[in-house]
């Protein structure tokens, strides 16, 4: 039997319940190894790490353990874009083809990139089959997207581009940057506020990262815990178990074999939809630049300008991929929601990823905030734990 799991770090007594929280987590199995980290007017107030890599118990979770992050890594990449709006190199509203004239194929000569940013291209997933050689292979992937028609027409809705969206708009990076997203962000964020994120991740890096567990979802929807998912959402998981239809290739054209994540090929590969891999302490001090216009311990990574055009309300309603669940997305990232309760205040936002990691900043509170589990719990917009970890703070707040 693993010994007990233990809690390091450090935790300013305000937050003493947070501690709590996160130690019951481990305790209880709800979380087998994790990070939480939270920053207040851009000082890190909560910085904790527990657990174990493995299920048996053994190695302990790290400082700087790292973890595959899912979707929070796409917050990551918008604020890539949004650097590039401010050097005038990137016009949101332009043509997706001026800066990538290949993608202009298949009736999309008129699509803007604001478009690609808040899901309404109608690009979630390609029809042809794809190997699941090409997750790996940038040039095949984004050529593939450039000849695809869209599901529907762009900007009459929007619908999740749950794995395309790295591609879509790290294309239209590499383009105008002449750099990878991987590079770019790395350059421009990861440097500058040193913080451990990584999209692409060095082979040096791969022995403190602890392996993903169990599943988001069962085939039959099912939680990976055994539970049975809410009602709205069997469509999607009928949907989602079959590749042929734009919710299955959303999630499975390429097919992402189970224990993919935990491969070195998808480590060092950049799919920056799905596979930044970094620390909860990254993720805060990254949202806690952002919860203060951009700015923290003197490194400005955004104008406060570019953060409120990124968080203004795009995309609000049933998202066609989803399952009709109701998303609100701005450019890039996800927007608070009843579905996605990120703070008491209506201005935080963020981007969770599939497993229950999350990053988050609330700029009326000053907050920036991280989670990086490594046990799979069920959601698509993130997990109990984290949510957990959030209302904790904010009722000491």
């Amino acid at each position: 039997m693993p010994s007990e799991p233990q809690v390091h770090g450090h935790c300013d007594p305000r937050f003493e319940s947070v501690r709590r929280v996160f130690s019951e987590n481990l305790k209880s199995g709800a979380d087998l190894g994790a990070g939480v980290a939270f920053s207040l007017h851009g000082e890190l107030v909560v910085d904790l790490w527990g657990g174990f890599l493995e299920p048996e118990g053994g190695e302990p979770w790290q400082r700087d353990t790292l973890v595959n992050l899912y979707s929070t890594t796409k917050g990551m990449v918008a604020i890539c874009v949004q650097q590039l709006v401010e050097r005038g190199q990137l016009d949101l509203d332009a043509p997706v083809a001026e800066y990538w004239p290949e993608f202009s194929a298949a009736g999309k000569q008129a699509i803007p990139v604001r478009q690609l940013l808040c899901h309404q291209a109608g690009l979630p997933a390609v029809r042809k089959p794809l190997e699941t050689s090409v997750l790996y292979d940038w040039e095949t992937f984004a050529s593939a997207l450039a000849a695809q028609e869209p599901w529907w027409e762009p900007g009459t809705r929007h619908g999740y581009h749950a794995i395309t969206f790295g591609h879509l708009v790290g294309e239209v990076i590499r383009r105008i940057s002449g750099e990878s997203v991987g590079q770019f962000f790395r350059a421009n964020v990861a440097e500058p506020l040193g913080v451990d994120f990584h999209i692409g991740l060095a082979d040096k890096d791969h022995p403190r990262t602890s392996r993903l567990h169990g599943r988001l979802m069962g085939g039959d929807g099912s939680s990976g815990g055994g539970g049975s998912i809410p009602e709205p959402l069997k469509a999607f998981m009928r949907d989602m178990a079959d590749p042929t239809t734009m919710t299955g290739g959303a999630f499975n054209n390429p097919r992402i074999p189970p224990d993919a994540v935990n491969t070195p090929e998808w480590r060092r590969a950049e799919i920056p939809a799905a596979n930044g891999h970094g620390t909860a302490r990254a993720l805060a001090r990254v949202y806690g630049a952002l919860a203060q216009g951009g700015e923290i311990d003197g490194v400005r990574i955004l104008e406060t300008e570019s953060i409120e055009r990124a968080i203004a309300v795009q995309a609000d309603g049933p998202d066609a991929v989803l399952g009709g669940m109701p998303m609100r997305f701005g450019l890039g990232f996800m927007l608070r929601s009843p579905i996605m309760p990120l703070s008491p205040n209506k201005r935080a936002f963020g981007h969770p990823g599939a497993g229950g990691s999350i990053g988050m900043a609330d700029p009326d509170a000053g907050v920036g905030f991280g989670y990086t589990p490594n046990k799979m719990q069920m959601g698509l917009v993130g997990g109990a734990g984290g949510f957990a970890m959030l209302k904790t703070f904010f009722d000491a707040l």
